[in-house]
């Protein structure tokens, strides 16, 4: 399953890189994360894994981030795998003539098992729901100072 998203930003491309490429910030930005730890490699380098955990309700996800490429300001890859789920993200980001960024998400979703293939296949506005709901709180929290954990 593929699909992408954009969404502009109402600052600057420095200033909205600043905010993302902080691991700190994540929490406020992802609701549902509850701890990231660096597993192995330099932050932010490629190849780089960190491990993140979330919970969703009752239900407890642990991702594996890989960096695959870090070139910011304009480029950010990098896979989330779990059990039976392997995401590929490969975001850019352009500055505007006016002054914004603009964020473009390109997803790409691989399912193991059939569980998660029907879900996807059934249900993919889902997964793209969340991947929007994750952009539209990073534009809130970037702009407006925003936390998701000020909403929760």
């Amino acid at each position: 399953m593929k699909y992408q998203l954009d969404i502009l930003i109402d600052l600057p491309l420095e200033e909205t890189i600043k905010k993302m490429d902080n691991a700190e910030n994540m929490i406020h930005w992802q609701k549902g994360l509850v701890s990231y730890k660096q597993i192995s490699g330099e932050p932010g380098a490629v190849g780089a894994k960190m491990e993140l955990n979330y919970l969703f309700g009752k239900k407890e996800m642990t991702l594996t981030e890989t960096i695959l490429k870090n070139d910011f300001p304009n480029a950010f890859d990098a896979t989330y795998e779990t059990k039976n789920v392997y995401n590929l993200q490969k975001n850019t980001f352009e500055a505007t003539s006016d002054g914004k960024t603009k964020w473009t998400s390109n997803a790409t979703f691989k399912f193991e098992s059939f569980i998660m293939r029907a879900m996807a296949f059934l249900l993919p506005g889902v997964f793209k729901k969340q991947s929007k709901k994750f952009m539209d709180d990073f534009k809130a929290f970037a702009e407006k100072g925003i936390s998701v954990q000020q909403k929760a």
